[in-house]
């Protein structure tokens, strides 16, 4: 079971952008090599900043409409939002010592 949070357009704007705090998106797609090999790391990060940092994933082929909108050129890419506005990104699958030193930085 995932600890991701699926998003979708339509409530992309409730979920992400009217979250107080920290919210982590992970812009992916099932075809993904990449996006499947960071995905669980995202869901270990979940269970570790849960309280601290929302995290959840958006499906691009499902959701352009989001994807395009953040510039979203390349999967996997995982955008950080703070009190729903755009303050960091990483693009690629990252190891996961460079994905928890952004969760630090941003979730304090």
């Amino acid at each position: 079971m995932s600890h991701a949070v699926p998003v979708s357009d339509t409530d992309f704007e409730t979920e992400i952008e009217k979250h107080p705090g920290l919210a982590v998106v992970d812009f992916w797609a099932t075809w993904c090599g990449p996006c499947r090999m960071i995905a669980p790391v995202l869901d270990q990060l979940a269970v570790k900043y849960e309280g601290k940092a929302k995290v959840a994933k958006l499906d691009v082929d499902s959701n352009q409409q989001t994807a395009m909108r953040f510039n979203v050129r390349s999967i996997p890419t995982i955008l950080f939002f703070k009190d729903g506005k755009l303050i960091d990104q990483v693009i690629g699958a990252v190891p996961r010592a460079q994905l928890e030193q952004k969760f630090e930085k941003h979730a304090a």
